[in-house]
């Protein structure tokens, strides 16, 4: 049986040799020429390159096994190896394409868990500042809840919701940068709804503090008082030590609205934010389980180049 990270064994080499061709004077991306081999050192060649980090010679590889091998183990298993290699190379699209075919050919098969987590990775590592369109962010919150849901006891979702927890606190952020900016140029009603936003959906994240301050900030603004009054009352009960609900309690007290809460002395603003993290070393390698194979006595030769 092939073993280690990739199923690989010490002697990977000579399968398929890399052609150049060119088309009207332009080139195009190396493809592999077409040459029948067993599909073990098909499969283990590809495996090299990723150990190599050759990206996209590891794809053409896995991208062959299923091409002279088609509806085999090693075929299904090559399609994740396909999204794995995409997902290193930073080719998201292809990789969530790669992911989406595993789930609409094999949706019952217990590696269908993996191809729902890389497809939510790719996702998650799209996600830009907050000062930014962030769809691909609601993307990554949805697959990632989807990894959750679906396989609620397995290392992906545990990584997942690591992550769902980061998602969140973007999230929150962009309302706030919304908020903020609304709250700056006099639109105060628009401000109340990106902080309440805040308030209700993403209420776990270290910009709830100051979400409720700004809220207090613009209740006064508005002279609705008892609205004001309230939002610091939940301010200094779940954060008394904020550095935000000092800033409340002052202002509500400069209104002849003094909260019964006295703040604690020397509060930090926020919860501890979580550092938004998009590192590939923490990203979980395809399952290790593979067909059985006897490649252990093939030669490790080098593709020839043509």
């Amino acid at each position: 049986m092939l073993r280690n990270s990739w199923a690989r064994p010490a002697l990977v080499a000579g399968v398929c040799a890399l052609a150049l061709t060119g088309c009207a004077g332009r080139q195009k991306k190396p493809r592999l020429v077409y040459e029948e081999r067993p599909v073990e050192l098909l499969y283990a060649t590809g495996a090299d390159r990723l150990d190599r980090r050759q990206w996209a010679q590891a794809v053409n590889y896995f991208q062959e096994v299923e091409r002279q091998h088609p509806y085999s183990e090693w075929s299904r298993r090559a399609i994740l190896m396909q999204a794995f290699a995409h997902y290193q190379g930073n080719d998201y699209p292809e990789a969530i394409a790669d992911a989406e075919r595993f789930i609409q050919l094999y949706p019952g098969n217990p590696a269908a868990a993996y191809a729902h987590y890389i497809k939510a990775i790719c996702y998650f590592e799209q996600i830009v500042d907050v000062g930014r369109d962030q769809a691909a962010t609601g993307q990554a919150l949805a697959g990632l809840r989807e990894v959750v849901q679906r396989y609620p006891r397995t290392e992906y979702a545990a990584d997942a919701r690591l992550k769902i927890d980061m998602v969140n606190d973007q999230l929150a952020g962009k309302e706030m940068t919304v908020g903020r900016w609304y709250l700056r140029n006099g639109d105060t009603l628009a401000a109340i709804g990106r902080f309440r936003t805040v308030v209700e959906r993403y209420q776990t994240t270290s910009h709830t503090p100051e979400a409720l301050y700004r809220l207090v900030e613009a209740y006064l603004t508005l002279g609705l008082a008892e609205e004001a009054r309230r939002n610091g009352a939940v301010l200094g009960h779940n954060f008394p030590g904020d550095a935000w609900y000092g800033d409340a309690y002052k202002l509500l007290t400069s209104r002849g609205l003094r909260p019964v809460v006295e703040p604690e002395g020397g509060g930090r603003r926020g919860f501890l934010k979580i550092p938004f993290r998009k590192d590939k070393r923490e990203t979980i390698k395809p399952p290790a389980a593979v067909p059985e194979a006897a490649a252990t006595d093939a030669a490790a030769t080098e593709p020839k180049a043509n």
